[in-house]
């Protein structure tokens, strides 16, 4: 049940991110790396606090949160820069790291950020 409870958070999150990145690489022209990295740290806020009430029922860690929000960061900004680089359709961009935060995301969440 945690699991699914994650996956319908990440929806919501999938979404706020998708449309943060597209919003800035269409109407902005960001780059891709850019466009990732905002979209990612407004959607990492939105799904921390949603799951660390509903689904993990921790309380708050600036530390943990702090090295979720980097350590996932960098992903997301690595992610961009390659997409850049190879110029990689955005759509793909976005649907990668999606895939990748979902399981990253969940297995360190679980059994680290919001480990008692």
């Amino acid at each position: 049940m945690l699991f699914i409870k994650y996956i319908l958070i990440g929806f919501f999150n999938t979404l706020l991110h998708s449309c943060v990145f597209f919003t800035l690489y269409l109407y902005y022209n960001f780059s891709q790396s850019i466009s990732n990295f905002i979209a990612f740290l407004i959607a990492v806020t939105f799904s921390y606090f949603i799951n660390l009430k509903y689904n993990f029922k921790s309380k708050y860690n600036t530390k943990k949160y702090m090295f979720f929000v980097i350590f996932m960061g960098l992903i997301s900004f690595g992610i961009g820069f390659i997409s850049d680089q190879t110029q990689m359709n955005p759509f793909a961009t976005v649907i990668m790291f999606t895939l990748i935060s979902l399981t990253l995301g969940f297995f360190l969440s679980k059994y680290f950020i919001f480990k008692g």
